[in-house]
């Protein structure tokens, strides 16, 4: 399920190898033969490791189908947390507890953001995707829609077969390249990959522990705070300016409890941290403030929707109650949505892809249109403002 992060970007190639793609998908192997060889790799390893790789039209009709993400945050939130899901959690964090105690310890991850991506990437390592991983990354690659992201990938397996953790024929994963229980991409396992059971090898397919410490080491790399929270569910006054909300805009957590915000269980975490208030759908609905340790989860997978659910379920595994869902006005339907972000970008919004998809440049525009139309500037957009249009 994991998208396409921010993470990926650091790790391309020559601007002229970016270029190349599409055109005989044979013609295009040659081509990755040829620059791996420049890289210093032996002939007769890179002619073996590319023997028999072929394009998978799958992999294609995969991306370019992800309706899932239109989905509300309630929708889609009850839809991935099961009860089966939390019991198990729970279950897994007994189970390796000394794991997860090494993991507090080395990186200051809670075992709750773990086991989230655990559970929701693949089920606890109870399916990890059946597609052959070097024919995903090289279809994607020769695919001239985001070549960039998926080329170095390549190389990065290329490597990860010379050192004995990777099988061009037998490694799979998703669609999108991603290998092991925890869902990372080869360049990221050669960066962050960490043989937690001792074994001399990084396997994320096979090994909790090894999967599980490369995570967090991931999580480290991109930024995560050790000891930090992430997210919490809070209460907010119906009178707060609703134009301050929003992932992209941020006050002390001392400015949100002056403005009457407050923690529904617990307390707040210390004034000083920069937090947002988020509205998944909209003022009516449920309602967290957001720690810095969020814009994390962003560097793992771009899915406001995914991203707010994964963060929440960890909560829930560390013992958090259910969210108090509210009553929210009711969202706009998959046509709805298209036809608002068309006329969003009449308007002059950069909202990218027509997609039906509520995600962060769509929401800034409708909070945008909500503040210039005089409504609560709350950023869910509604029958009523799709109107006002």
């Amino acid at each position: 399920m994991r998208l396409f992060a921010g993470l990926l970007t650091l790790c391309l190639s020559s601007s002229a190898a970016m270029a190349d793609c599409g055109g005989s998908f044979s013609s295009f192997v040659d081509g990755l033969k040829a620059e791996a060889r420049s890289q210093g790799h032996d002939r007769a390893t890179v002619d073996t490791f590319f023997r028999g790789v072929r394009q998978d039209p799958a992999v294609l009709k995969a991306d370019r189908a992800q309706g899932v993400f239109q989905k509300p945050f309630i929708e889609f939130s009850r839809r991935l947390i099961s009860k089966n899901r939390l019991d198990k959690g729970r279950a897994m964090a007994r189970q390796y507890d000394a794991t997860f105690r090494r993991i507090e310890r080395d990186y200051g991850v809670s075992r709750g953001v773990l086991l989230a991506f655990w559970a929701f990437e693949t089920d606890y390592g109870g399916f990890q995707g059946d597609f052959n991983t070097l024919n995903a990354l090289t279809t994607l690659a020769h695919d001239c829609r985001r070549p960039e992201l998926f080329r170095p990938q390549i190389f990065a397996a290329l490597t990860l077969y010379e050192h004995g953790d990777f099988d061009p024929q037998r490694t799979t994963g998703a669609w999108a390249g991603e290998i092991g229980m925890v869902q990372m991409l080869p360049r990221d396992i050669l960066i962050n990959g960490v043989d937690g059971d001792g074994d001399g090898h990084v396997r994320l397919k096979s090994s909790a522990p090894d999967a599980l410490m490369s995570g967090a080491k991931m999580l480290s790399h991109l930024g995560w705070r050790a000891g930090d929270p992430w997210l919490q569910e809070v209460t907010v006054p119906a009178d707060l300016d609703w134009s301050l909300t929003g992932p992209g805009q941020s006050l002390s957590v001392s400015d949100w409890a002056r403005r009457g915000v407050r923690a529904r269980e617990d307390k707040l975490a210390a004034g000083s941290l920069p937090a947002s208030i988020i509205l998944p759908q909209g003022r009516k609905g449920p309602a967290f403030i957001a720690y810095p340790n969020f814009n994390v989860y962003f560097e793992w997978n771009q899915s406001f929707t995914y991203v707010l659910t994964a963060a929440y379920f960890a909560n829930r595994l560390e013992g958090a109650a259910i969210y108090d869902a509210g009553s929210p006005e009711p969202g706009l339907n998959g046509p709805q949505m298209k036809e608002l972000q068309r006329k969003l970008a009449a308007h002059g919004h950069d909202v990218g892809k027509i997609d039906g998809i509520l995600g962060a440049g769509t929401r800034a525009a409708v909070q945008s249109e909500q503040k210039r139309l005089g409504l609560p500037a709350d950023a869910w957009p509604t029958v009523a403002l799709l109107n006002r249009l």
